[in-house]
């Protein structure tokens, strides 16, 4: 009928052709990290519930190593590498020596599942320096002094990974999870310097009217907070000398997140999932609070952070990342919103069931595993077809 009429409809773009998975950190790391997760949480659930006959992990040690070193730190490398070379026109690692990055990533993933400790500490402390180094060419290079720092927290999660394998070893004698904690503790001040950063600038950007703000004053104390945390940690500091720092950072972060103005995102998923992900921090440190002084488990403040605060802010900046910079529009679908809904489920019932249900942690452990793993199959089903092709308006990257 348009023939006939004289009327030519305009020829629908084609998709892009081509392979593009090494072209820039995001694409191989979001995505293996995300199938990664989803496979390892499924697994982990079933074990911890006594529903499959052989262990996957050797205890909740290894769990929380692999979540940590193996799962949150992949997303963090991808970020970076990806961030990196926007913020000094440099190249970050691609092609070939991105390839065997995410070579050594998965070679970890392999080794801790073997009896050679000793080959699996190698490999996964290597990986984050290797790590640092692939960022630290171009910052230098660029001479951006503003983001150094994350060379020496790559150093430092290597650090802590290192005290993590020892202690498995037997070569250290300290406390099995004062090298998780010092990891954590690192990818908590890393949430939070990046938190302040871009969740103030995609709200004002993304919800018109709202008017995020950052308080210098509260921006130090932040931040003051969580290195005072960290190093307290490292030293192996416990129980009530802990409760001043651990109130004080709860406060902190209670009114940073409200001077971002979060009840003014609810109808903009791609910024409300940041400031849901970023209210679990607060909820982390109080809960930690009462955990050292006894009146709490310690895995319950433990999963506020990891599965809520990590898990919720990854998937988001993941999935904002990936339509960045793959020229689709910054807008969360159906999809992405189940994701973020399944994800920000896991956590509470992770969180809040053995709170009010002790008896219950089985079976919590279990739901709270298969929601996880249902937002990160549909990340990686979703996005795998984005981070495979290239960009849709034909750019690198």
């Amino acid at each position: 009928m348009s023939t006939l009429l004289g009327i030519d409809e305009p020829p629908r773009p084609l998709p892009p052709k081509g392979y593009a998975l090494w072209a820039l950190g995001f694409r191989p790391f979001y995505l293996f990290a995300a199938v990664f997760s989803a496979l390892s949480i499924a697994l982990w659930a079933l074990q911890f519930s006594g529903l499959i006959p052989l262990p996957y992990l050797r205890g909740p040690v290894w769990h929380a190593h692999e979540m940590l070193f193996g799962y949150t730190l992949a997303i963090i490398v991808g970020f970076l590498f990806t961030a990196g070379q926007n913020w000094t026109g440099q190249p970050t690692p691609k092609g070939g020596t991105l390839a065997a990055l995410v070579a050594l990533w998965l070679a970890g993933r392999v080794m801790v599942l073997t009896p050679w400790g000793v080959a699996a500490a190698l490999v996964n402390v290597a990986f984050p320096l290797a790590a640092a180094a692939g960022i630290a060419r171009p910052l230098i290079a660029a001479q951006n002094k503003r983001n150094y720092f994350f060379i020496g927290m790559l150093v430092l999660m290597a650090l802590a990974q290192a005290v993590v394998h020892a202690v498995q070893l037997g070569w250290l004698t300290l406390p099995t999870t004062i090298g998780l904690q010092f990891g954590l503790d690192i990818v908590l001040f890393i949430m939070a310097v990046m938190g302040g950063r871009v969740i103030p600038m995609f709200t004002n950007n993304g919800v018109p009217g709202t008017q995020a703000v950052r308080q210098p004053h509260v921006e130090k104390l932040v931040l003051g907070s969580v290195l005072t945390l960290l190093a307290a940690d490292a030293v192996g500091l416990r129980g009530w000398w802990l409760l001043p720092l651990l109130l004080v950072g709860t406060v902190a972060h209670g009114a940073r997140l409200w001077l971002w103005q979060p009840w003014r995102t609810t109808r903009t998923p791609l910024v409300w999932v940041l400031h849901a992900a970023y209210a679990w921090i607060p909820l982390h440190l109080l809960l930690r609070a009462g955990a050292e002084v006894d009146l709490l488990v310690a895995s319950t403040a433990t999963h506020a952070l990891t599965a809520g605060a990590i898990g919720t802010l990854t998937l988001g900046m993941m999935t904002r990342t990936a339509r960045g910079h793959t020229a689709q529009p910054l807008r969360a679908d159906r999809w992405d919103t189940m994701a973020y809904t399944a994800v920000l489920a896991a956590a509470a019932v992770r969180v809040f069931v053995p709170l009010g249900a002790p008896s219950a942690v089985a079976g919590a452990a279990l739901t709270s595993g298969l929601l996880w793993s249902a937002a990160f199959v549909i990340y990686a089903w979703r996005y795998a077809p984005l981070l495979i092709r290239p960009r849709a308006d034909g750019r690198p990257g």
